[in-house]
């Protein structure tokens, strides 16, 4: 599999990234999206066809799900509409809260059921969404309905992306023995800077892929105000293998 940085500025689309989203591809795969925040649509043209693709929401937060209702249109309006329905797996709600963001008028929900097959999140379940490669998810401590994400491929190798969450032990258990540990790092690890309960530290960050004896840890999430040299020199005061801060339009071999 191969993983495409869409977009990766933390809590809001920042002046040179769209918010979250990236592109896992591969042979046998449908290209799918893991998060689908604000500039995530217009980037995903770059490297596929948006009405192709298949979804998976971490949580709705804006800054993970809201250019959803633009591919709504994408798929209901384009002079050649795609065949079938996307599949995009999330939490429970998410049918009711992206309903609700692309309705014509205000107090109704548009039914998305046209295009989208919505199949929810189950806590330690493990299903398949492509030949050999299986995904499953963990409750993570942010305040909606979030979910870390662990793939692994075909070929046995583990790809971990904690989506948004402050420390906890389920963290730990999704991350154990990653081959390649995405981890949200929004703050530096400073109590003044943050409240608790949100977000991680790249110097948490750092520990999670050390206790976790991850391999390699790529940081992301970042916002337009936290300083991305601080939190990638956190995450390496905690972890000693190879650490990188993404970038949108690079791509990983996972």
């Amino acid at each position: 599999m191969r993983l495409t940085v869409l977009g990766c500025s933390g809590s809001v689309s920042g002046p040179d990234s769209p918010a979250s989203g990236y592109l896992l591809t591969g042979p046998d795969l449908t290209p799918t999206v893991i998060d689908f925040g604000p500039g995530v649509l217009g980037a995903l043209q770059k490297y596929a066809d948006p009405g192709a693709v298949d979804i998976f929401l971490t949580h709705l937060h804006a800054d993970h799900c809201l250019d959803l209702p633009g591919l709504l249109v994408w798929r209901r309006y384009h002079p050649t509409p795609p065949v079938g329905r996307a599949i995009v797996r999330g939490p429970s709600d998410a049918p009711l809260r992206i309903g609700n963001a692309s309705a014509e008028v205000g107090g109704e929900t548009d039914d998305w059921s046209d295009v989208i097959d919505h199949r929810t999140w189950r806590e330690g379940e493990t299903v398949e969404f492509g030949p050999g490669h299986t995904i499953s998810a963990r409750r993570m401590y942010h305040p909606p309905e979030s979910y870390g994400l662990r793939i692994t491929s075909a070929e046995g190798r583990v790809f971990v992306y904690t989506g948004d969450t402050a420390l906890c032990d389920a963290v730990f258990e999704l991350a154990e023995g990653a081959d390649v540990l995405m981890s949200e790092a929004s703050w530096t690890h400073d109590p003044a800077n943050r409240p608790p309960g949100i977000h991680l530290s790249g110097y948490e960050a750092g520990l999670i892929a050390t206790r976790a004896g991850a391999k390699e840890l790529l940081l992301t999430h970042i916002p337009p105000w936290t300083s991305r040299e601080d939190v990638i020199a956190e995450a390496k005061s905690q972890f000693s293998g190879p650490v990188h801060a993404v970038a949108p339009g690079e791509s990983f071999d996972l």
